[in-house]
């Protein structure tokens, strides 16, 4: 499944959240990040991001499409990473 997460944390969890991010996706702007994942591999990032959050302050968003293809993306200005090999 093709997975977008946009993750909104305090300050002092932030660098928990990016590096668990990147272990599951690629980064293509602070605070978003994109790729494929199986089910198994989102329930887990679920799991261990309750683990980083205090879910009263912090969000993390995962929009899910069965395949990128069905995704369209336009870019406006620079992009932080390249994400050319990846759409």
């Amino acid at each position: 499944m093709y997975v977008i997460a946009v993750y909104d944390v305090a300050a002092e969890r932030t660098p928990k959240m990016l590096k668990l991010c990147r272990r599951y996706l690629h980064w293509i702007q602070n605070s978003v990040f994109e790729g494929e994942l199986s089910e198994l591999q989102i329930k887990e990032l679920e799991l261990d991001a309750k683990k980083i959050m205090d879910e009263s302050h912090d969000s993390l968003i995962l929009f899910k499409s069965r395949h990128f293809h069905y995704m369209e993306k336009q870019l406006v200005g620079k992009s932080l990473n390249d994400t050319d090999s990846f759409l």
